[in-house]
């Protein structure tokens, strides 16, 4: 929790140190259901790939880049659920605030880790899909618009409109 910068816009609110608790929670575990939602769909379809016809059609690198996925995957969604977990089992110890700071560095991890689900993913599609030389210049300008649409532009945001006290 960033204390030195939260606390004088969060004190304009008039919040006790609970309200505030519980509304950062609530704002996090909304942001979460949308994450949590996109990775294990993307995660369900990846389970699948290993049955079907083509897959014993890959070559070496193409299974690494599978497999690879698949565990990117698999740790994504474990951090986009750990939120939830980590709530259940420390509810009721009137410790929310140190939750929430937890909480939002699982869900960040799963963000990050979310992230190198979709790189591995679309590079296996595209190999399989184009065969092409272009492929990882394709991905590399996709990863740029995940990473500036999910961190530059809020770093840049909060950055310019965080008042220095």
């Amino acid at each position: 929790m960033d204390t030195a910068n939260s606390k004088g816009r969060d004190n304009d609110r008039r919040e006790t140190e609970s309200e505030r608790a519980d509304r950062r929670w609530a704002e996090l575990i909304q942001e979460v259901r949308v994450a949590q939602t996109g990775v294990q769909i993307l995660f369900g379809f990846l389970l699948t790939v290993v049955f079907t016809p083509r897959f014993a059609e890959l070559n070496d690198t193409d299974r690494t880049i599978y497999v690879v996925t698949v565990i990117l995957g698999s740790t994504a969604t474990g951090a986009l659920i750990g939120p939830v977990s980590f709530h259940r089992i420390v509810a009721g110890r009137r410790i929310k605030p140190h939750a929430v700071v937890w909480a939002s560095r699982l869900t960040l991890a799963g963000l990050i880790l979310l992230l190198g689900t979709l790189t591995a993913a679309l590079l296996l599609v595209l190999r399989v899909a184009t065969d092409n030389t272009v492929v990882p210049w394709l991905v590399a300008g996709v990863v740029g618009w995940y990473l500036l649409c999910w961190f530059v532009l809020p770093a840049w945001a909060r950055y310019k409109h965080t008042s220095v006290d």
